[in-house]
């Protein structure tokens, strides 16, 4: 501490001292009696003292020895703030007499503060527009340190676009400028970080920051950009109206309204163009609006421009080359360039009959055209030299009179996809020759002609026909004369036009009975064809005779009278007591007394006719005679019987007895004798049979066999009657019986049994599967519910985890599935009806779960103390490459490609060291290390599955690299423990064979022992089986001596499926402390 006496004036003593800031309290200031020259044995008996104020003193002296000491804690800049040089007057006092000293400290300042900004962020908008040397003014930092210790200066963070420049404004105030070096690019960096530091002049020296975050203000000086040099599509025709043909895209590094870019089409663009595509004016899309044509265009390039939103748009263009895929949108043309309407029928084979010219818009094998023609007709194409150009031809002779005209159709087919055929039909009309002969319509003509026909009239006629045409068909009959038949041929006259013939004369049947003649018909072709016919006449009688009753004669009475003359003459009659329908039955012939019939006589209404007829002479006074006629009626089979119906039940159930009456029928036939014997019958192919009731011709309908509605739900019965007479006349009646159903079905299900598959972490209370089942019977009978069959089982509590819908069979899993835990179960579903009483059936469910991917990977190897996969391996710097540096294990819980796993380095300090089979997990070296390669590495390894989404986990490997003393002193370590136990090791391995040896033969007679005694399910249905399936399975883990054996289950290979149950084991893990050492063993 530095200390001056300072001059006494005006009989005062004054002493400055200086004493820094911050002291601990009892800090010496001086001792003002030795320097003031006071006698210090006074100084307590004066009342040596400082004289204060108010406030705490700040120092305080003793007056045992004079000593000024700090009495608490002094900041300099809480005392004087910023005043330079910070004094402190005392003012000491002696009494006795009174004397009166002035002290003055100085407090000195240190650096205990340090420069602070106002504000810890500073943000600042700058143009990108401003010009190199625009300054920009800061805020000063502040430091409450005085001097030196005060800001010095200011430093800014490196950077290529900024400077600080410092101006000084004295009294300590430094006001930094950030100075612009050159101008900003918003496009390159939109953003600023800088540092401003202001640093004070301690030492050390103490500084203060703040971050200034410049925002560059953007300037609409970049035109948009297309993000391709040419755009290019392709597009099928007749595309619908939206389709979007190509998105074109335009970047602008400018920012807002200057980055802001719209599309629209070229200047220039037609405006057919503009109707058939619309660009999108924020998205760039360019759409279809309007039919596109391959055939009117095939290629369209289109002018679009990007412009942006600043306040002079700056505008780029560019070319859009839409190139149009032909669609085979176009059906063939069939074009007839020559065609002669009419043909011949006796052209020659090959004529030309029309030239066909065929084509299509469409390009490619779209308008690649065959043309064919109808099988059916006789024509065929001729390809013409010309392509495309084709000759209707005759193929085969023509006859007009077969086939008039022809209808050719002919089909012009292309070859795309889908193809499109055009059909096109022309008429051939063949023309006619003369080769046909006129031909009668019958050959010969035979005709009836009543005797006393009109002279003159139209008697017959004949026709012929010619099946040529025109000229070639026009026919002209006459009659042949020849000297024979020429008297009768005289008698008739033919009509040349239409061959109708006339009789000249009438016919008497009684004199001429029947006359032939020939008719001639001749065509007016050139020359001309004829043909001729025989006409055969035959004359019918006519009722030109009075008729003589001969028949039907039923008796002749005869009377006698012996008189003479009149009086002898018999005249019969009937009796004028006869009742009138018997006289409209009966007739009497008066002079020979014949009874004839001249009524219809039925036998049903009558047998039998008792007639009274009278004889009498032809006297002055007629003499009579009477006597009685019986007439006895033969009956004629002439009724059918009639069949009734009189009780009839029309529904019976189908398991109703043999013998059931279904219908009482009765027949009755109004005929008598075998006339009206009636045998009664039903068909043999209904199990119904007719039974003879007691009473005549009364029958019962009943069943003969067991009814089966399921099979046939109704019978239409026909029940026929046949009467004896000859012929015998019969009668049917069908009457219909329904079947009406019992519940003799039980329920049957679709499919016995079911099987069905259910993905793992199933949804609850989603529908998983259903069953259905089918009852022959109808209505309730037929009515099904379901239900699970609930038992004792191990799987009844799995059943309890599903639910069935009752009414329709489908079945829901209550919980979601593990694979890992269950694989499979089976439970039974019972169907039932609701008839009376309920029938049931069951079937058998069983259930496969199906793997997903659910389980990510676990690692086997490398692992820690605390459970994370991380490991530290220890080896030689002089190994050579390949060496095997570890092998990460892990395993998968999942099964088949889920549980197949992969391994790859994800991080490495060295990629150059280090390198990992992909499907083993072993990091081997890649090189030998070298004196500058690092003495640690960190290898990442992620072990991912291959599910369609991937799992994976990582494990960490730590690879030290020790020189090869430590390695081999380590390895003689353990070499030297290993020396010791070797012996053990042998004989602990031999007792373990032999076990494992006998364990082996008991376990082949065991199993041999349950093979016969037992069934062929090898799987325990009281231990639920884990799950063995993935990458490592069957994990059992045993330890010899020093090693750590580690039976596991089969390594999956690529494309293999495990089966559940499998219990192979394949591979033995040795113990990681032992690298140099690995045990295989095969179970």
């Amino acid at each position: 501490m530095d200390y001056s006496l300072s001059s006494l004036s005006h009989g005062t003593k004054r002493r400055i001292y200086s004493i820094s800031e911050e002291v601990e309290d009892g800090t010496v200031v001086g001792n003002i009696a030795k320097d003031l020259g006071l006698d210090k044995s006074a100084l307590k008996d004066r009342g040596y003292r400082i004289v204060t104020g108010s406030t705490e003193p700040l120092f305080h002296v003793n007056q045992n020895d004079g000593i000024l000491y700090v009495k608490r804690r002094i900041d300099r800049e809480e005392v004087c703030e910023r005043t330079s040089p910070c004094l402190i007057q005392l003012k000491t006092v002696l009494e006795n007499p009174l004397e009166i000293h002035y002290v003055t400290v100085e407090i000195l300042d240190i650096n205990d503060h340090s420069p602070v900004f106002p504000e810890k962020e500073k943000r600042l908008e700058i143009s990108e527009s401003a010009l190199a040397g625009a300054r920009f003014q800061l805020q000063a930092a502040r430091d409450s340190d005085v001097g030196q210790f005060s800001i010095q200066q200011y430093k800014l963070s490196h950077n290529d676009y900024f400077r600080v420049e410092v101006k000084d404004r004295g009294e300590d105030r430094k006001v930094p400028f950030l100075v612009l070096q050159k101008q900003l690019d918003r496009e390159t960096a939109g953003k600023h970080k800088l540092r401003l530091t202001a640093v004070d002049g301690g030492k050390p020296a103490k500084s203060g920051n703040i971050e200034i975050i410049v925002d560059v203000l953007d300037v609409n000086d970049n035109s948009p950009v297309f993000n391709k040099e040419l755009y290019s599509a392709t597009l099928n025709e007749n595309v619908p109206v939206g389709t979007v043909v190509i998105q074109v895209n335009a970047t602008d590094l400018d920012q807002g309204a200057n980055g802001k870019i719209i599309y629209s089409f070229g200047n220039e663009v037609d405006s057919k163009l503009m109707d058939l595509f619309s660009i999108d004016a924020n998205t760039g899309e360019i759409q279809v609006t309007g039919p596109i044509d391959f055939e009117k265009s095939r290629i369209y390039e289109i002018d679009i421009q990007a412009s942006d939103k600043g306040p002079a748009p700056l505008t780029t263009d560019k070319s859009v080359l839409i190139t149009v895929i032909d669609v085979n949108d176009n059906a063939p043309e069939i074009e007839v360039t020559s065609f002669s309407s009419s043909i011949k029928e006796d052209s020659k084979i090959g004529t030309t009959v029309a030239l066909i010219s065929v084509s299509d818009l469409d390009s490619g094998i779209n308008g690649k055209v065959i043309c064919t023609i109808n099988e059916d007709v006789p024509f065929t194409l001729s390809p013409s030299l010309q392509e495309n150009m084709y000759a209707v031809v005759t193929r085969s002779e023509l006859d007009r009179e077969i086939i008039s005209q022809y209808y050719v159709t002919i089909v012009a087919k292309d070859a795309g996809d889908p193809l499109f055929l055009t059909e096109k039909t022309i008429k051939v009309v063949i023309s006619d020759v003369n080769d046909n002969s006129p031909e009668f319509s019958s050959s010969p003509y035979t005709f009836y002609i009543t005797e006393n026909n009109k002279p003159g009239a139209l008697v017959f006629s004949v026709k012929a026909s010619d099946r040529d045409e025109s000229d070639n068909a026009l026919i002209s009959y006459h009659i042949l004369r020849d000297g024979r038949g020429n008297k009768l041929s005289s008698f008739l006259n033919i009509n040349s036009e239409n061959g109708d013939i006339l009789a000249l004369k009438s016919f008497d049947f009684e004199t001429l009975k029947t006359f032939h003649f020939h008719v001639v018909a001749s065509d007016s072709g050139t020359p001309s064809l004829s043909s001729n016919v025989t006409v055969n006449v035959f004359i019918l009688d006519q009722n030109d005779n009075a008729p003589v009753i001969l028949y039907p004669l039923i008796i002749q009475v005869n009377a006698t009278d012996l008189d003479e003359g009149q009086n002898g003459d018999v005249v019969y009659s009937f009796s004028n007591s006869m009742n009138q329908n018997i006289l409209n039955l009966f007739y009497i012939n008066l002079s020979t007394g014949e009874i004839t019939v001249r009524g219809l006589i039925n036998y049903e209404e009558r047998d039998r006719y008792e007639i009274e007829i009278e004889a009498s002479d032809k006297g002055l006074a007629p003499l009579t005679t009477e006597k009685s006629v019986i007439i006895k009626i033969v009956d004629v089979n002439d009724n059918a019987p009639e069949i009734e119906v009189t009780s009839f039940s029309s529904s019976i159930p189908e398991d109703c007895r043999p013998g059931t009456t279904v219908a009482l029928i009765s027949v009755n036939d109004l005929d008598s004798g075998l006339n009206g014997k009636v045998i009664c019958s039903i068909g043999e192919d209904v199990p119904f049979a007719l039974s003879p009731s007691l009473q005549d011709k009364m029958y019962s309908l009943v069943t003969k066999s067991p009814l089966d509605r399921e099979k046939q739900s109704q019978y239409d019965l026909t029940i026929t009657a046949k009467d004896a007479g000859q012929p015998p006349l019969s009668s049917g009646k069908t009457i219909s019986v329904v079947v009406s159903d019992v519940n003799d079905n039980s329920p049957e299900f679709s499919l016995s049994p079911y099987t069905f598959y259910v993905t793992e972490t199933n949804e609850p209370g989603a529908s998983l599967f259903s069953v259905k089942a089918y009852d022959g019977d109808e209505n309730d009978n037929a009515h099904i519910s379901y239900h699970i069959l609930k038992d004792r089982s191990e799987d009844n509590k799995l059943t309890s985890f599903l639910n069935i819908n009752s009414e329709n069979g489908d079945i829901m899993a209550l919980k979601s599935f593990d694979f890992e835990t269950l694989k499979t179960f089976q439970f039974k579903v019972v169907a039932s009806d609701s008839g009376t009483p309920s029938l049931s059936s069951n079937v058998t469910v069983n259930v496969f779960i199906l793997d997903q991917n659910d389980n990510a990977p676990v690692i086997l190897y490398p692992l820690s103390s605390n459970g994370s996969a991380e490991g530290v391996e220890e080896i030689p710097r002089n190994v050579n490459a390949r060496h095997l540096v570890t092998k990460v294990r892990a395993y998968d819980a999942d099964i088949g490609y889920n549980g197949w796993l992969l391994f790859s380095l994800q991080e490495v300090t060295d990629h150059s060291l280090f390198g990992l089979d992909r499907y083993t997990g072993q990091i081997r070296t890649l090189r030998s290390f070298t004196e500058t390669d690092e003495a640690e590495h960190k290898l990442v390894i992620l072990v991912k599955d291959n599910g369609n989404v991937s799992l994976s986990a990582t494990a960490t490997v730590i690879v030290k690299l020790v020189e090869p003393k430590e390695a081999f002193a380590a390895s003689d370590v353990k070499s030297s423990a290993k020396a010791d136990e070797d012996n053990n090791v042998t004989f602990y391995l031999m007792i373990t064979l032999g076990s494992v040896s006998a364990l082996f033969l008991i376990s082949i007679i065991v199993l041999i022992a349950m093979q016969c005694s037992k069934s062929t399910d090898y799987t325990s249905k009281y231990l639920r089986e884990t799950n063995y399936d993935g990458t490592l399975c069957h994990s059992i883990q045993y330890r010899s001596g020093d090693k750590r054996y580690m039976l596991v289950g089969p390594r999956m290979s690529i494309g293999s499926t495990i089966v559940p149950g499998s219990h192979a084991n394949t591979l033995v893990l040795p113990d990681r402390r032992r690298t140099s050492e690995e045990v295989r063993l095969f179970l």
